[in-house]
């Protein structure tokens, strides 16, 4: 099998585990194959967990959970250095954050100085305890979930923390049909696991090295599509140039990682539809997710209810493709 058509098995794996969520299943592939982290944000049980679950699950690659409260401590997360009475020296222990995939579970109930730790790994790739730099391993991704409306005893997120992930992705209910599905795949798990039925085998952790290197080498982008994703960028930060319906929204544009963001999720989706070359579809479909943590709305938008959703919409009504 190919690259692509181990992926598409992934894909279609998850799918199966994940029903009557396709968007975030979509979202959860292009984010493991963009190298990027993934902010999950939905209402509780509506598969937050199992998506990250069931990621891990069919790919060749290790997982850790961390349950984020408000008594965590940053070494709890990265690890610490450990006295051993018989060398009389020290021993780094690594923390959870060493594995492949880090379920960052309610990543906004623990205070700002754990949530910092998880920065330098997730840009990086590396963690420095007590002077050391430890590096993580080639597949490492951190998805971290939240819950939009608890908000009592939680920490909102930095931005400089929000800016690190790749994608900010909605998780909402599913239709009827979907939901009736979810009642009839569970019971059927639940009888699997009773029978103690065998596991599939796992994707290998090497088609996906193989994957983002062919992304890398094969998709190109014109340099009209390159200018559509500096001024969807740039509309964010200079509404006003766009008109006062976007004026009055935003308050604060998308950083750099914006453009590099749009850049890298269009050229991975153009890649999973089959094509070498990346389309503004392609750049719109990956903007909501790219951009929606990135801006900031004015305090009228606020007023009057608006989403950074709405503000994004209205910037891909006003930005033409040159």
């Amino acid at each position: 099998m190919t690259a692509r058509d181990q992926i598409l098995d992934l894909r279609q794996r998850i799918g199966r585990s994940i029903i009557g969520q396709e968007e975030v299943v979509d979202r959860l592939v292009v984010g493991l194959l963009a190298n990027g982290n993934l902010l999950l944000e939905g209402l509780p049980g509506l598969a937050k967990t199992r998506a990250v679950k069931s990621l891990a699950k069919n790919l060749d690659a290790g997982m850790s959970r961390i349950q984020f409260t408000p008594d965590l401590l940053p070494s709890d997360v990265t690890g610490t250095e450990v006295y051993e009475n018989e060398t009389g020296s020290f021993r780094f222990q690594p923390g959870p954050i060493f594995n492949n995939i880090i379920l960052a579970d309610e990543i906004n109930r623990a205070p700002a100085k754990v949530q910092a730790a998880l920065l330098e790994a997730m840009e990086e790739r590396q963690v420095t305890v007590a002077g050391t730099t430890h590096t993580m391993d080639p597949l490492f991704m951190v998805m971290a979930t939240q819950n939009p409306i608890e908000q009592e005893g939680t920490y909102p997120l930095p931005e400089a923390q929000l800016d690190r992930f790749l994608m900010h992705v909605y998780i909402d209910y599913p239709d009827e049909a979907s939901e009736l599905e979810v009642v009839r795949l569970v019971r059927g798990e639940e009888k699997a696991n009773d029978s103690g039925g065998e596991r599939a085998a796992t994707i290998p952790r090497d088609a996906v090295f193989a994957a983002r290197k062919e992304i890398q080498d094969t998709v190109s982008i014109a340099e009209n599509v390159e200018k559509y994703i500096v001024d969807l960028v740039f509309a964010t930060r200079y509404p006003e140039r766009y008109g006062d319906n976007l004026e009055k929204m935003i308050e604060l544009g998308a950083s750099p990682r914006g453009s590099l963001g749009l850049d890298k999720c269009a050229r991975v989706r153009a890649w999973l539809e089959g094509r070498d070359y990346v389309t503004p579809d392609d750049v719109r479909d990956a903007a909501y997710p790219v951009l929606r943590h990135r801006i900031a709305l004015s305090y009228e938008a606020n007023a009057e209810g608006k989403t950074t959703n709405d503000a994004i919409s209205e910037v891909l009504n006003v930005v033409a493709v040159a």
